[in-house]
């Protein structure tokens, strides 16, 4: 029995002040107890080992898998039925390397975890860091026009930018590159929010974007930056194109900006055009712009299908080994939609 059951027991069958007496002491130690053991679980800034509390199940699955992190406890919500699934077999991996598993009650979770939503499940880990721009195994734009990279400029909704790596990844984006300077970190907010995608990918950064973009640029990269619907009294010396009108046929850097603010002078004045997705209506003020991560998605869509329309979609074939083509995915034609392998 925990020590928080046996405090939690049977109450004392004392009569009048000294029944009041007793459960007020016992109450009082079931609360120091409560917070000496959310204390041992919380591995947050009070941690000596700056380590992090990752939750939820997607999340701490791939963690386990892509072996990125170092992993010091694994935390099961005690009082499930049975551990079916990929609970199951995130059990069996942490079991296999010998990481301890601790089975504390849901309040308990709920608290670590700041009342997020964890699925019962939760991992004190290493915190995840993108890497430096420098470490980009550089490849020549000739080699394959398909390739695209997202540049993320001071994005800080940790769900925001969540939302952007899960989109990016499924739709095959081959780099993520993030300013820097006034971003937000790879907390565990961003991963749940990515379902799990930050732990799997390659997300990189620099403290010089601007000059990262011209340095792309003067490699043969398309540098295209991103702005909201543009109004008749904008003035750009950069032109401003339909991100469906523009036609791709090069290695692409698409460059989204800051959720307030958008792009910075400097990385707009970078950028060799810009992009925009134009509206339905007209639109009263404040309300010119997408949310960053719907307006990501829109754009990557766009370009992956432009870029990949001649060759196909990397890594994707039919039931007879041909080339998956884009067209293909979205009919759902019987005898040419299954997907064979991934890839990315």
């Amino acid at each position: 029995m925990s020590l928080l059951g046996a405090v939690g027991g049977a109450p004392w069958r004392c009569p009048g002040r000294l029944f009041a007496c007793h459960f007020s002491h016992a109450a009082r130690r079931g609360e120091e107890l409560s917070r000496l053991l959310l204390d041992d679980l919380a591995p947050t800034s009070r941690s000596p080992r700056g380590l992090e509390l990752l939750f939820g199940l997607a999340p701490c699955l791939l963690a386990l898998r892509a072996a990125r992190r170092r992993v010091a406890r694994l935390l099961l919500q005690a009082g499930r039925s049975g551990l079916q699934g990929e609970r199951a077999e995130l059990l069996r991996e942490a079991e296999a390397r010998d990481i301890p598993v601790l089975r504390p009650r849901r309040q308990k979770l709920d608290a670590l975890c700041r009342h997020q939503v964890h699925q019962g499940v939760c991992m004190e880990v290493s915190p995840l860091k993108p890497r430096p721009w420098t470490e980009v195994e550089e490849a020549r734009p000739g080699d394959d026009p398909r390739r695209l990279w997202l540049v993320l400029e001071r994005l800080q909704d940790p769900r925001n930018l969540g939302a952007v790596l899960r989109s990016a990844h499924f739709l095959g984006v081959d780099k993520v590159i993030t300013s820097g300077r006034n971003s937000c970190p790879l907390t565990p907010v961003v991963s749940k929010a990515s379902a799990g995608a930050m732990e799997v990918m390659d997300v990189f950064s620099t403290d010089d974007l601007a000059g990262f973009l011209q340095a792309k640029a003067r490699q043969g990269w398309l540098v295209a930056g991103t702005v909201g619907c543009p109004r008749p009294e904008m003035s750009s010396e950069i032109p401003i194109t339909s991100c469906l009108e523009f036609l791709w046929d090069q290695p692409t850097l698409l460059v989204l900006g800051n959720e307030g603010s958008g792009l910075s002078q400097a990385v707009q004045a970078s950028c060799q055009l810009l992009l925009t997705i134009l509206p339905g209506r007209q639109l009263p003020p404040g309300l010119e712009s997408l949310n960053v991560s719907v307006a990501a998605v829109k754009m990557m869509m766009v370009v992956m299908m432009m870029l990949r329309k001649k060759g196909g979609i990397r890594g994707y074939k039919d039931t007879q080994g041909f080339p998956l083509l884009p067209h293909t995915l979205l009919s759902g034609e019987k005898g040419r939609s299954q997907l064979i392998t991934g890839g990315g």
